[in-house]
């Protein structure tokens, strides 16, 4: 159940009624908690509405209705101070203008004396392989990516919101961004909120989870909570029984008698397909990206 206070100890974000309109997209409602000291992912196809939100919270773009709190703040009146404790990382990022990697890491340290950490970032540096005297321009886009975590992770950020962070990146540099970002959870003060269609490396590292889908919030809540309830059921139904979508039964395929669903347990009791007509029934569990792609496939 969602608290209608903000209490900045137990939330790092805070939404409620959430509304943006835009020709052709409507975005919200939307009521949204993200645990201070989790690592939230926020999933949902293209165009669902994950960057008009992300959008929002840094002020980029003017609210309809609604508030969106950060650490305590509020986004819109508060928000030089959000993004002096909050950091940003999108595959929009451009850093090239500054040259070499050192001149942009020392124009971006100048914004964050307070908290920014030398040691810290030249460990990343090495982490993921870039040399300060590199010309940007020359960079890969994975390793532009790099280096945006690289700057954004340096500021020891208390809420750090990624958009497609692993996009370009191998997979050693993948599980070296991984470790770095449980690192600045583990004292629970640090939150991080990820935007990612890689929903394997969600499901492994995120502790909590949003999916959103058509500007709404279809689910949310503690990763194994949101999941956890879910299953897959095939089942034969005669043909001349029709079976469509319903509330807690998501149709994801039907091919002469053969029958399959998602089949959500808090609303229904399996058997309840029985009683439609159902026989050999047989359930699985499901993954994150099993439940995406069959709650979207309605």
């Amino acid at each position: 159940m969602k608290s209608d206070l903000f209490n900045p100890a137990e939330h790092a974000i805070q939404i409620r009624g959430l509304r943006k309109h835009y020709p052709g997209f409507d975005l919200g409602p939307i009521d949204l908690d993200v645990p201070r000291g989790s690592i939230f992912g926020f999933v949902g196809p293209n165009g669902a509405g994950k960057s008009t939100t992300i959008d929002l919270m840094f002020g980029m773009g003017r609210v309809d209705a609604g508030t969106i709190r950060m650490l305590g703040l509020d986004a819109t009146a508060d928000e030089v101070a959000v993004k002096t404790r909050a950091a940003y990382v999108g595959p929009e990022l451009e850093f090239a203008n500054w040259g070499k990697i050192h001149k942009a890491i020392r124009f971006v340290r100048g914004f964050y004396p307070a908290t920014w950490d030398d040691g810290y970032c030249g460990q990343l540096l090495e982490r993921f392989k870039l040399n300060p005297n590199d010309k940007i321009a020359t960079l890969s886009f994975g390793s532009r990516t790099k280096l945006a975590l690289v700057m954004a992770l340096s500021r020891r950020p208390e809420l750090l919101v990624l958009d497609e962070p692993t996009t370009g990146l191998d997979a050693i540099a993948k599980r070296e961004l991984f470790a770095a970002l449980l690192e600045l959870v583990e004292d629970a003060q640090h939150t991080i909120l990820i935007s990612s269609h890689n929903l394997s490396d969600l499901e492994r590292f995120a502790d909590h989870v949003a999916i959103i889908n058509n500007g709404l919030i279809l689910h949310a809540g503690p990763m194994d909570k949101v999941i956890e309830p879910f299953c897959i059921v095939d089942f034969t139904l005669p043909m001349d029984h029709p079976l469509a979508s319903q509330k807690g039964i998501t149709l994801i395929q039907r091919q002469g008698t053969r029958v399959r669903v998602l089949f959500d347990r808090k609303q229904h009791d399996i058997e309840k397909l029985s009683a439609l007509g159902a026989s050999d029934v047989t359930h699985s569990t499901v993954n994150l990206e099993e439940l995406f792609i069959s709650l979207l496939s309605k």
